[in-house]
């Protein structure tokens, strides 16, 4: 395929991505398979699962996973980047403006208002994953499980997501019904498109054929790009400074990003907010917002967080530059290491089609997500509906306990109009974020925020 094509048809894939990974393998699905017919139903959705097995978002690495096989190396890079380039941009320069301007009058309203919708949003996700994958009583035990853990005892995110991995592995092992795979978030379609009607054909290209000599070359430079940064930074700088600490945090969660963003975020929000002190919880909710309301990956939310990192700490540098730098930093940690896990093992991933065992991992991981983002929509509404959250310990458990009187009546009223529009009148992520902005905006006109 020329290459020039390929970077047009994949820039107007990154353009149209908004919605999260659902609505963005949608939307891949309908230009590469339907309208342009790269490749078939059934190589579209092999591919899917193998990034569904993968730590990161999914859909940018399926952009990857697709750009390599349709033009080797290079489209895999041009793929990726391109399906993230409009997202960062976006992010990067909202982020400025809230640095700078975000304690304002307007600005704060806005984002008022975002906050009451994202709530909602989050919501829907744990109705969504929990709908999906919490088919039996083991399934709702582990994601009951997992929330408790997170809510009520402080588990580190990792310790969830692994021992979930480990159970879900251990039952498929041993054949257990209740492990047995299931359903999933691809795309719902109609008249199948065949492989041998493709582009592509039903034939494996010479490039895509398992090479371990290409994969240990291209694996050796993707890690060393990833990680030497990360290195430079804490012997450069020490491990304590804030750079140090955004390369080292971030490269920690692109390791353990099962189960899509707002899993993700329920660790993010855990240590950005109660372990580095970074953001307000209220603030974590704002860069969602942005998040929800531009193109690309939802953990794009990971480069404000960085952004206000560096911005706040004392680098010694103008601190919109180090926010800058900040952002950048989470970006590239962040997404690197998606093309690593790509290139290294999508010529070997005919080696996982219909292994049981690493399926049911996926599967009981996906249940325990379902747990941490209920965990996340808690954390969240706290603090969006109570001015004041404590927290009251008894040796291990740990619990946030909102004072009744400190209630935020406004912002339960825009939050329950936007439960009503979302789940009684069907309105759409972003029809829903820019009404309840506007609406943010409407009640500091008037006096009430």
């Amino acid at each position: 395929m020329p290459l020039a094509e390929a970077v047009k048809t994949w820039a107007r894939v990154a353009a149209l991505s908004f919605g999260g990974p659902a609505g963005q393998i949608a939307v891949m699905h309908r230009i590469l398979v339907e309208e342009k017919r790269w490749l078939g139903e059934r190589r579209f959705l092999h591919a899917l699962n193998y990034c569904m097995l993968l730590p990161g978002p999914e859909a940018q690495q399926l952009a990857i996973y697709i750009g390599w096989l349709m033009n080797r190396t290079i489209g895999g890079l041009l793929a990726g980047l391109l399906f993230v380039l409009p997202g960062f941009l976006a992010i990067m320069g909202l982020s400025i403006l809230y640095a700078l301007y975000g304690t304002l009058g307007p600005v704060a309203a806005l984002f008022f208002g975002l906050k009451a919708a994202v709530l909602v949003v989050v919501v829907q996700a744990v109705i969504r994953v929990g709908g999906r994958s919490l088919k039996n009583p083991v399934m709702i035990g582990l994601a009951a499980a997992a929330f408790v853990a997170l809510y009520a005892f402080d588990v580190p995110f990792p310790t969830i997501i692994l021992a979930a991995g480990v159970i879900g592995y251990v039952g498929g092992r041993a054949g257990l019904a209740a492990f047995a795979p299931g359903g999933g978030h691809g795309p719902k379609v109609g008249r199948e498109v065949a492989d041998a009607d493709t582009l592509l054909g039903e034939g494996t290209p010479d490039h895509a054929r398992p090479n371990l000599r290409w994969a240990l070359s291209i694996g050796g430079v993707l890690l060393a790009l990833w990680m030497v940064p990360v290195l430079a930074l804490g012997l450069l700088l020490g491990w304590t400074n804030v750079f140090s600490e955004i390369a080292v945090f971030f490269s920690k969660m692109a390791v353990v990003t099962f189960g899509g963003a707002y899993a993700v975020l329920a660790y993010v929000a855990q240590e950005a907010v109660e372990t580095y002190g970074w953001l307000k919880p209220g603030e974590m909710l704002d860069g969602l917002g942005m998040a929800e309301t531009t193109p690309g990956p939802l953990i794009m939310v990971t480069q404000f967080v960085g952004f206000m990192a560096a911005y706040r700490a004392a680098t010694g540098l103008n601190p919109l530059a180090a926010g800058v730098l900040g952002g950048v930093l989470t970006s590239w940690v962040t997404f690197a290491p998606c093309f690593l896990w790509i290139f290294l093992g999508a010529p070997f991933v005919e080696a996982l089609r219909g292994a049981r065992a690493l399926n049911a991992a996926l599967g009981a991981i996906t249940a325990a997500v379902a747990g941490v983002i209920l965990n996340l929509a808690l954390w969240f509404g706290l603090h969006v509906l109570f001015a004041d959250v404590r927290e009251v310990r008894a040796g291990p458990l740990a619990l946030d306990i909102p004072v009744l009187t400190s209630v935020n009546w406004a912002s339960l009223l825009l939050t329950l109009v936007a439960a009503i529009a979302a789940f009684r009148f069907k309105v759409g992520v972003i029809p829903l974020l820019l009404g309840c902005a506007a609406a943010g905006v409407a009640l500091y006109v008037v006096g009430f925020v």
